[in-house]
């Protein structure tokens, strides 16, 4: 199944300047969580914003930078959606952990996002999550964080499943 997942602000923001709007030391947490030993799917840009491979956990870069390479056997390069689709095994996990244009060309095909909702708005966002309709989606779980010492905004850890009839 693909998996979406990602921080969002009230807004839809997921990003400025090619980073994370904020760090919450509990969302990194649940992020490495959920995606450990699943292949993540990314563009080249969140690639390349990464402190580096992150172990225990396939990359799979999607990029139409016909000669993108990467020094990581752990890294697969990929330049079309197809190609990507080709190498996907029915019966595996896998996450999409962005930019906005990986969201958008994967959310048809998700049947589930796992989105941490912040409960604030960063007026300075300039990449977005992608529109798509609640009513679409069955909220499975929710799980709501005061702001506190250790994250300085209040968010939500919220799961989706798009119900397939």
């Amino acid at each position: 199944m693909i998996h979406l997942i990602a921080a969002i602000d009230q807004k839809g923001g997921i990003g400025k300047d090619n980073d994370l709007l904020c760090h919450i030391s509990a969302d990194l947490k649940r992020f490495k969580s959920l995606t450990m030993g699943h292949t993540m799917i990314m563009g080249r840009k969140t690639f390349e914003s990464l402190p580096g491979v992150l172990p225990g956990r396939p990359h799979w870069v999607l990029t139409h930078q016909e000669d993108y390479r990467a020094d990581s056997p752990a890294v697969t390069v990929f330049h079309s959606l197809a190609e990507v689709q080709q190498a996907m095994q029915a019966d595996e996990d896998y996450f999409v952990i962005g930019g906005a244009a990986m969201y958008r060309e994967f959310l048809p095909l998700a049947g589930s996002l796992y989105l941490t909702e912040i409960d604030e708005t960063f007026p300075d966002a300039d990449t977005f999550f992608p529109e798509w309709k609640k009513e679409e989606w069955q909220e499975t779980a929710r799980e709501s964080h005061p702001a506190d010492g250790h994250n300085k905004h209040p968010f939500s850890f919220v799961h989706y499943v798009r119900p397939f009839d």
